[in-house]
């Protein structure tokens, strides 16, 4: 049993959960392929290739290589969508699409920060227009996700303002502990993949969740606990007179913007030579 227990004489805390795979059992943004099928943004040729996309990533065998490519296709997939439409595809759908594929174990744990008296902040690769949504399902205080540009017209360009990935989460938290008073020391996070090892090391309580081969080996060499969430259960279903209140969803990586990505890249390509030696 995890002790959770804040002491509130002491600085402020959090605890950063990873999305997919950690809090949920699917990656966010490949759920909503087939609802961005029928809303006309995707053509048949591209949900079959998302539908892939999403049994590799389930897999477990989408190394750092596979992941930048995943990135190029969605980046290059929604280029000309229209944010508001995407907006509304997501909130019609959210529901139906989300709520039956969160972690019981996770949903527990957010609850638990929740009474501890810390906040609970959503770090995740999937874009802005997805992850914002579910942090409020979720009864989040913050989010980080990756944006894309808009042009004027209101439509994607296809470039990425900022990519939530590796040292970049990493990032981020540091600036949230910043502005937000957080003592990292002190917060907990989670996550499923070795990607998300900057964001691990940042704080004293790390986790790793349902971890993929590389994370598990570090985490057993680190002792980091090792958890198995494993039960998807409705929320309602869960807690049958459950009213999350909305919270504002805080995007705290905008001023992050290009440089950390660059950081990124050079830090995939670090992983790339050590793991290979």
């Amino acid at each position: 049993m995890l002790n959770l227990v804040e002491n509130h004489s002491l600085p402020r805390t959090a605890a950063f959960f990873d999305l997919d795979k950690t809090v949920i059992a699917k990656s966010s943004t490949l759920t909503f392929s087939k609802s961005f099928y029928q809303g006309g943004l995707i053509n048949r040729r591209a949900a079959l290739r998302t539908a892939y996309i999403q049994f590799v990533f389930l897999a477990g065998g989408a190394d750092h290589d596979q992941m930048e490519r995943m990135r190029k296709y969605l980046s290059s997939m929604c280029r000309g969508w229209n944010v508001q439409q995407v907006k509304e595809i997501v909130a019609e759908t959210l529901h139906d699409l989300i709520d039956p594929i969160i972690y019981d174990e996770a949903a527990s744990l957010i609850e638990q920060h929740h009474r501890a008296g810390r906040d609970v902040v959503i770090v995740s690769t999937s874009g802005a227009e997805v992850v914002e949504p579910i942090g409020e399902l979720l009864g989040a205080d913050r989010v980080v996700a990756t944006r894309m540009v808009v042009g004027e017209d209101g439509c994607f360009t296809g470039e990425v303002e900022y990519y939530a990935y590796g040292p970049t989460k990493a990032e981020a938290i540091k600036e949230l502990a910043a502005s937000e008073g957080y003592d990292l020391a002190r917060c907990y996070a989670y996550s499923d993949s070795a990607t998300d090892l900057p964001m691990l090391e940042s704080v004293g309580h790390p986790h790793a969740v349902n971890p993929d081969r590389t994370l598990r080996r570090e985490a057993v060499t680190r002792s980091w606990p090792i958890l198995d969430f494993h039960r998807p259960v409705r929320l309602k279903q869960r807690l049958p007179g459950l009213s999350v209140p909305p919270r504002p969803a805080l995007v705290a990586a905008a001023a992050i913007g290009a440089a950390a990505a660059t950081a990124g890249l050079v830090w995939y390509a670090s992983r790339r030579r050590a793991t290979a030696v």
